[in-house]
């Protein structure tokens, strides 16, 4: 069984110039209902997906950072940022070789229900948590592989290096927020969840799907009640930021995550579990009596 909660750095071996696999892009033989029964996803799209998941957590990216933070060989990032500016879901800044995400992404949300009463009840909470530690606190929930960014208080607090708006994504393998869902969610919810992501997993995220599956961490932070992750890497400044994440509750359900950010060279993951936990614990109990007397009501 894992020892601890805390997820520490793990290497990037990420080759943006070839790709790893040594696949092509070339069509493998389609037989369409062993794919849709063994639910093989079609590489192109996960990659363009990646591609425009960077695009959207760095605000405005180069070639090679595209590349780096989606972990898609160059030149298919390349034809793939291509494709994405032509169907004007990206724009390349004038003057500059960077690239943007348009308004164009929000119409990808449309049709998408939002956690309005659980937003309206926690606001107040995490608003006040912030004022108490001087971090700031974000709710997040499961999309896909994706934990998504509801709610944030990066605006009530000069201890940030960005904000951050409700639709950032991060992979769910790679923020303490995803580990602790998928060691509270229900087992068929996770079993999904990772057979979706182990067919197209690079060295690091096989490494993670280990410590998860048989290297008891899921249990370690079930019985801990919270997972810590240092120098986290899908933000808007990689490696940066540390990261606790505490589940939320609802009639025994999680409902999403609650996590605090500080700076990784500021605060070390041990003093910030020590000084920063406590009230993270009490803020997700206080959200989760007023969800259940919102229930009740």
């Amino acid at each position: 069984m894992a020892a601890s909660p805390i997820i520490p750095l793990t290497d990037r071996r990420t080759n943006v110039g070839s790709d790893r696999s040594g696949a092509t892009e070339a069509d493998e033989p389609f037989n369409p209902a062993e794919t849709l029964d063994r639910g093989i996803p079609i590489r192109s799209i996960s990659r363009a997906i990646a591609v425009l998941q960077a695009i959207n957590r760095g605000g405005s990216l180069n070639m090679i950072e595209i590349a780096q933070a989606s972990k898609v060989p160059y030149p298919t990032a390349c034809r793939i940022v291509q494709t994405l500016v032509h169907e004007q879901l990206i724009e390349r800044e004038r003057g500059r070789k960077r690239y943007r995400p348009t308004a164009m992404v929000q119409t990808l949300s449309h049709g998408f229900s939002g956690h309005s009463i659980l937003l309206q009840v926690a606001r107040p909470h995490i608003a006040q948590l912030t004022r108490a530690i001087g971090w700031p606190a974000t709710i997040s929930t499961h999309v896909g592989s994706t934990m998504v960014l509801r709610d944030s208080t990066h605006s009530l607090t000069s201890l940030t290096f960005n904000e951050y708006h409700p639709g950032y994504a991060m992979p769910i393998l790679e923020c303490a927020s995803g580990i602790t869902y998928l060691a509270f969610c229900e087992d068929d919810e996770r079993e999904t969840i990772l057979s979706h992501i182990a067919p197209t997993a690079d060295a690091d995220t096989r490494h993670m799907l280990e410590l998860l599956t048989r290297g008891g961490l899921l249990a370690t932070v079930r019985k801990e009640g919270f997972c810590a992750r240092s120098f986290n890497q899908f933000t808007r400044n990689p490696g940066k930021t540390s990261s606790i994440a505490v589940p939320l509750m609802r009639e025994e359900k999680i409902e999403a995550t609650l996590s605090v950010a500080f700076f990784a060279t500021a605060v070390g993951t041990s003093k910030a579990i020590k000084d920063l936990l406590p009230p993270l614990r009490q803020c997700a109990e206080a959200i989760h009596a007023d969800l259940g007397a919102r229930g009740e009501a």
